[in-house]
């Protein structure tokens, strides 16, 4: 059985045939959360496809601060590795 993440939500799309291929619709409201317009990528993985809107934008390092802010996330387990002595070490 497939583990995901608590965030992730599973969408079943049914197969649409268009010509001799086939496609999935895709409703607006999540088209425009993930700000995708016009084009898709489709990412092959080990696990299946991956979609994602073909002109997304990078992140400026004031938004991944903010975001990483956010997250409150603990880093306090890297601690220990002031303590390897690497600062010491001749380079």
């Amino acid at each position: 059985m497939a583990t995901t993440a608590p965030s992730t939500e599973v969408l079943s799309l049914k197969l649409v045939a268009i010509g001799n291929s086939f496609g999935v619709r895709l409703a607006r409201p999540l088209l425009t959360r993930y700000g995708i317009e016009h084009a898709v990528l489709a990412e092959q993985r080990p696990d299946g496809i991956l979609l994602r809107g073909a002109h997304q934008t990078k992140a400026t390092l004031d938004q991944t601060f903010t975001e990483m802010a956010a997250a409150q996330e603990n880093w306090s387990d890297l601690d220990a590795a002031s303590a390897d002595g690497l600062d010491k070490l001749v380079w």
